[in-house]
């Protein structure tokens, strides 16, 4: 069996992965922090100390590469790229080191920027963020480490838009949170559309990456179809939730006054606030992604709207009050 080393699987999107692959694939996780769900799996370490990564890839064939500083409001922004970008620079050494020619990574859509026009795979990159920015450098030291010597190489990327799912503490959740609990207000008019991507079709996508090492170099958007406006998505949320969301809309320019203010606020005080200009920006804009390559041989296993079904009635219907929780963005 192939030989697999999960860097980064402790949390959301990498417990999932061993959900589906524990019972075929031979694999270990590497990770700053142990597994809640599978610790006897997990070795501890950091993608930024080389010596570590060298250990635990020796006499390994193939990684899947998930770790990443990824909330907005990371500090100091220098950690995006010590662990985003040196980090993967010391993945690529090691795999190098132990002879590992398989690789997949996890990028992301923030490569491209806000409020491009469904960008494909080669639309040009224009990251407006350190998390952004320090993934496209990221994916630039992959594709030169592919180049130098492509032969046997097996490198997949993928660059999904936002995350959601069960067990997941995101910005999807904060959204649907206050959606449900009646504390939402719509910013803008609501019909920007919105890239989602359910975490059970991110996983089977990985495995079918896995399962396939096909050789080559490949980079596939992922995003599940069709793209909800906030305005259809809280239609889904009503109806499944039963409940009434009211009409009333936010200017754009008052809500980013609001964020600026809680950007001050948060400055003053050193406390870190759900809203922010960053934040209130993200939401207005749109943020829709061209995923049709990777549907052309990809069947994904959940609708959209079945994802989003699945996630409300974990979260919001049968929630268990002593349930692990991922907390990410």
């Amino acid at each position: 069996m192939n030989k697999i080393v999960l860097i980064g699987a402790s949390g959301f999107v990498g417990t999932s992965l061993v959900d589906i692959i524990k019972n075929k694939y031979n694999f270990k996780i590497f990770d700053k922090q142990q597994s809640s769900f599978y610790p006897e799996m997990t070795k501890i370490g950091d993608v930024r100390n080389l010596a570590e990564l060298e250990m635990e890839l020796e006499g390994q064939e193939t990684v899947v590469l998930l770790a990443a500083e990824h909330r907005d409001d990371v500090s100091p922004t220098s950690l995006y790229y010590d662990v985003n970008v040196l980090g993967t620079k010391n993945v690529l050494k090691a795999m190098d080191k132990s002879g590992v020619k398989n690789l997949v990574f996890t990028s992301s859509v923030a490569i491209y920027g806000l409020n491009k026009e469904n960008p494909d795979e080669v639309h040009t990159q224009d990251p407006f963020n350190h998390y952004g920015k320090s993934k496209w450098q990221a994916e630039k030291a992959i594709k030169e480490w592919y180049e130098n010597d492509p032969n046997e190489k097996s490198v997949t990327i993928i660059r999904p838009t936002v995350i959601f799912g069960e067990r997941n503490r995101g910005n999807v959740y904060n959204l649907l949170n206050q959606i449900i609990s009646g504390k939402f207000m719509m910013i803008g008019k609501g019909q920007n559309k919105k890239s989602m991507a359910y975490v059970g079709n991110i996983v089977a996508l990985i495995k079918d990456r896995l399962d396939k090492s096909e050789l080559g170099f490949y980079i596939f958007n992922y995003a599940d179809k069709p793209d909800f406006s906030m305005t259809e998505l809280i239609k889904v949320i009503e109806s499944k939730m039963n409940i009434s969301v009211p009409k009333l809309k936010i200017p754009y320019w008052i809500g980013m006054l609001g964020g600026y203010g809680f950007d001050l606020l948060s400055l003053i005080t050193g406390k870190k606030f759900f809203v922010s200009s960053v934040r209130v920006k993200k939401f207005c804009a749109t943020t829709q992604f061209n995923a049709a390559k990777v549907h052309l041989n990809f069947k994904a296993p959940y609708t959209l709207k079945e994802g989003l079904d699945l996630t409300l009635e974990h979260e919001f219907i049968n929630l268990k009050k002593d349930e692990i929780h991922f907390y990410t963005e």
